[in-house]
């Protein structure tokens, strides 16, 4: 035991004679991913930086100009990423695809759940639409036990609006023997505040989906500041 461990000191103390490039991916080898930086493992994503900048000193750059927040990181897209110096197509493309794997894995693990048994859930499983720039509507589709049978997009709108027909909301939760539906739609804006139509929108849903035996058990709005829901504040 006490050859590994100082075989392994050995190693680490060797870290400083390494390229800048390079360390990350040989800390994370020793000590564990957690043990990085968000710039370190952006780092990895990219391999390496230009002959006048470390990988990882990109990549704090990058970051810095998103203020650091890994959801901002998250909207950027392949174009945005070329414009720094060092980033091509390909590094671009690797992390626009890592940070959707995250979102994905952010999803899945409330998939994994199965039931929603609260607006946390919902917000859980939609977080990936705070990344979005333009708004989008989906619908959530669930059986008596609250289980997940199917999500759907609704519509797809602008930076200030979109607009959701109750006809084909009702119509695929009766396509998908849906009991009960929870209603999400983002605001790019950050601002939490629910509009008047989101209001009026809620409550004609409400209404209609009642002569159909069906509750809407919530209505989420999910942005970069959270999210507002309208089960939690007594709106429903």
């Amino acid at each position: 035991m006490s050859d590994i461990t100082e075989e392994t000191t050995k190693e680490i103390n060797g870290i400083r004679s390494w390229a800048e490039e390079d360390r990350p991916r040989e800390k994370l080898m020793l000590k564990g991913s957690s043990a990085l930086s968000d710039a370190e493992l952006l780092a990895i994503l990219i391999g390496s930086g230009t002959p006048g900048e470390s990988a990882v000193d990109l990549c704090k750059t990058i970051l810095k100009d998103v203020h650091n927040n890994l959801n901002e990181l998250g909207k950027l897209s392949v174009k945005d990423l070329k414009k720094y110096k060092g980033i091509g197509e390909a590094k671009a493309i690797t992390i626009v695809a890592a940070l959707e794997l995250a979102k994905r894995r952010r999803t899945a693990e409330v998939v994994e759940k199965e039931k929603i048994t609260g607006s946390k859930d919902v917000f859980e499983y939609f977080h990936h639409l705070a990344d979005l720039r333009t708004e989008e509507f989906w619908v959530m589709f669930l059986n008596r036990a609250n289980k997940i049978i199917a999500s759907k997009r609704i519509s797809q709108g602008g930076i200030t609006g979109t607009v959701a027909d109750i006809r084909i909301i009702l119509k695929d939760a009766l396509d998908n023997f849906a009991t009960g539906i929870v209603l999400c739609h983002n605001h790019p804006s950050g601002n939490l505040t629910p509009s008047n139509e989101d209001k009026d929108l809620t409550q004609k849903v409400k209404q209609t989906a009642k002569f159909l035996d069906i509750n809407i058990l919530d209505h989420v709005i999910v942005s970069d500041a959270g999210y507002f829901s309208f089960a939690d504040e007594g709106l429903l």
